[in-house]
């Protein structure tokens, strides 16, 4: 098999695919560049990357626990995860089902893959969920960002990629871990999910024709 290059995932055959988070910082709106820009001025390029570095280390370190808890492994919390963990952890108990845990999932005709963080039913309801961690509130859909665009490209991988498994999924959930908080649930409905597939396969478009080609 091939190494993958950096953002790109690699399936059994070999076959290298951009990510999903690939394609959307490529196609990342001006506005949106200007922001994380400005963001980065004031607070100076070695403290936005410390904020960077620590919020992607707490990030992995809570992704593992809960994909070993998941997993049934009953693994003992690190301190640095606990505030995040005892933040979920009432969600993670109504999850029931697993059928994929951080398992890297392809689709083919649209030309991209990802590493989806879980696929179960969350109070009897199949979906695609998605951890993330935060210093405190999102407060609305809008501050997600490019969040339900993720969401909905994971749920078009898995149901491509898993379609002889009969997994179909049509809802999603993105779920934000607060520390000494309830976290922070964000449900998508079928609708929903419809519309912002609509919105990834047009970034899709876009990605590939910057590229030149598919």
């Amino acid at each position: 098999m091939k190494r993958a290059r950096r953002g790109y995932l690699v399936d059994a055959a070999g076959r290298s695919l951009p990510s999903v988070s690939t394609i959307l910082n490529a196609t990342k709106p001006p506005e949106a560049r200007e922001a994380l820009a400005k963001w980065r001025d004031r607070l100076g390029a070695e403290e936005a990357g410390r904020i960077a570095t620590a919020a992607s280390r707490r990030g992995s370190q809570t992704h593992a626990h809960i994909r070993r808890y998941l997993a049934g492994e009953h693994p003992t919390c690190p301190d640095a995860v606990r505030p995040y963990w005892e933040s979920l952890e009432p969600i993670v108990a109504e999850i029931q089902n697993v059928r994929l845990l951080e398992a890297p999932v392809f689709h083919y005709d649209l030309g991209y893959a990802g590493k989806v963080d879980c696929v179960a039913s969350y109070r009897g309801v199949p979906c695609v969920l998605d951890w993330k961690t935060g210093d405190r509130p999102k407060g609305s859909i809008e501050r997600l960002y490019d969040g339900p665009l993720q969401l909905a490209a994971y749920c078009g991988a898995v149901n491509h990629y898993c379609e002889a498994e009969k997994i179909h999924i049509r809802e999603a959930m993105l779920v934000v871990a607060i520390p000494h908080q309830p976290a922070e649930v964000f449900w998508f409905e079928p609708g929903a999910i419809a519309q912002y597939w609509g919105q990834w396969q047009r970034r899709v478009g876009e990605y590939y024709r910057r590229m030149g080609s598919k």
